[in-house]
């Protein structure tokens, strides 16, 4: 996400002077998070606008899936909500880091929204669904009494909720019976939805560097919720804490350099590569996208080992941090995964232009300029054998839904920015050839008037010169006229 640490300095009119202070190679004012700066309320609540835009995936044929037909789905949305981030209970420690809980909320947009948050979709019952998988291997009696209780409550293998509803919980008479005698099974402990646990809250207590002592270490996350790796995975690799928090990157940034952040929503760390060169409203950027191994199986891509048990290369288990529901993260549309995914389902269409990441850097501050983070939900779904809910269900992966988080800067932090990271230093470096041109300039005017100056004196001296003797060729002519002639030549004109 974009960093407030690094916009605020510039949203506030910090001279461009003031970005880069001595001492620090790379690091600025701007970039470190100091409760002293002017830019640290900014850094709490960052100045740029995002949007979460959500897409549903509405089931066109459930009665036929029941009946062992191909799931058949058609895109609606998106659905658009405002999102709002603030940090609170900031705590500066010891070791050049600072503790901090981000809290989000959503407000919906319906002048940016392709429908209302009344709109009713039919989705696959994740509490059914999920439950019945879990059931799979235990006694049939178990099973008899799962099946009964369902029909006792109601519950069918499909739903027809409202958009409301499905991001922000419903009453659910399985989840009341589940909390009731299974209470830490599930966090949800009034209403289910699938975004019910992000309006409102926070996504943990993240403990970053400062980079005021060390700069080399900026932004990189120290802790996340008071450890440095997780336990979900099953390999030390997997279960590491790198990079940033997803705010904030170092500055000075080459092709070589790649974007490694922890995303708690996706229980892991990931990485972005350079892709190529890009400008944003005027302004460089380097683009970084998603590597093809991002989502890949450990038969593809053995480092990914960690995230299984697998399925097909291009989705990622992430039952074992999400109460155990056989859940599966992807690109939309399986967009860089397994063909036969997409092919499972009618009505999927992946394509990058619409359905692939991507972050644009500026290199040199490390700040986003503009960014879409796109990722899918899916639930693995079955036919299990003695729960009548799930009928004849064929093993598919569903898709439930997509969103795309994304932010811009705009406006007067834009228009700032771009001000004293673009045009000032332009003018300064095309200044400098003026005052060089300008040096130029005034070292030759000494020298032409010293050339000058002596042009006027050879001239005086030359024309001095010829001017005596112009006055004695003068003066011998005029004493010749004076001078009588001799007599016999006179006489001689006469005769002639």
């Amino acid at each position: 996400m974009i960093a407030a640490s690094a916009l605020a300095g510039v949203a506030k009119g910090r001279p461009v002077g003031q970005l880069w202070p001595e001492g620090t190679p790379s690091g600025s004012q701007n970039v470190r998070i100091d409760p002293n700066s002017i830019s640290f309320n900014m850094w709490k609540e960052i100045p740029v606008p995002f949007y979460l835009s959500v897409y549903f995936f509405d089931i066109v044929n459930p009665s036929e899936i029941l009946q062992g037909q191909k799931p058949q789905v058609r895109e609606r949305g998106p659905y658009v909500y405002r999102e709002f981030r603030h940090k609170s209970n900031i705590t500066f420690n010891d070791n050049d880091t600072v503790s901090f809980l981000e809290y989000r909320s959503y407000q919906f947009q319906p002048h940016k929204s392709r429908g209302l948050e009344s709109d009713y979709i039919v989705m696959p019952n994740i509490l059914v669904l999920a439950a019945a998988l879990m059931m799979e291997n235990r006694p049939v009696s178990l099973k008899l009494i799962m099946t009964l209780a369902f029909s006792t409550l109601g519950e069918r293998a499909f739903m027809n909720r409202t958009v409301s509803e499905i991001m922000w919980g419903y009453e659910d008479p399985l989840l009341h019976l589940i909390n009731k005698y299974f209470p830490s099974t599930f966090p949800f402990k009034g209403k289910f939805g699938l975004f019910a646990e992000l309006n409102n809250s926070n996504s943990g207590l993240f403990t970053v560097f400062t980079g005021v002592q060390n700069f080399s270490r900026i932004h990189l996350v120290d802790k996340w919720n008071g450890v440095s790796k997780v336990n979900f995975w099953h390999s030390d690799q997997c279960n590491m804490i790198n990079g940033t928090s997803g705010q904030m990157w170092a500055p000075f940034m080459t092709p070589e350099s790649s974007l490694e952040f922890y995303s708690p929503d996706a229980c892991r760390s990931m990485k972005l590569v350079y892709k190529e060169e890009g400008v944003f409203e005027g302004i460089p950027t380097f683009r970084f996208v998603a590597p093809n191994t991002l989502f890949a199986n450990g038969t593809v891509y053995p480092p990914n080992e960690g995230f299984c048990p697998c399925m097909e290369s291009g989705i990622q288990n992430v039952s074992t941090c999400r109460f155990n529901a056989p859940l599966f993260l992807s690109h939309p549309h399986f967009y860089n995964a397994d063909p036969v995914l997409a092919e499972a389902v009618s009505g999927l269409h992946p394509n990058p232009e619409e359905h692939s990441l991507f972050l644009d850097i500026h290199p040199v501050t490390g700040i986003p300029m503009n960014c879409s983070v796109k990722l899918q939900l899916n639930l693995y779904m079955k036919s299990v054998k003695g729960i009548g809910q799930t009928g004849k269900i064929e093993p598919v992966v569903l898709p439930l839904l997509w969103f795309g988080e994304s932010g811009a800067m705009e406006g007067e932090t834009l228009q700032t920015f771009y001000t004293q990271l673009v045009l000032m230093p332009k003018v300064l470096h095309y200044a400098q050839y003026v005052f060089l041109a300008l040096g130029c300039i005034l070292l030759l005017i000494p020298v032409i008037y010293q050339i000058r100056n002596q042009e006027k004196c050879y001239l005086f001296w030359s024309s001095s010169k010829k001017g005596s003797k112009d006055k004695e060729a003068i003066q011998a002519y005029s004493e010749s006229l004076m001078t009588s002639a001799p007599k016999g030549t006179v006489l001689q004109e006469a005769r002639l």
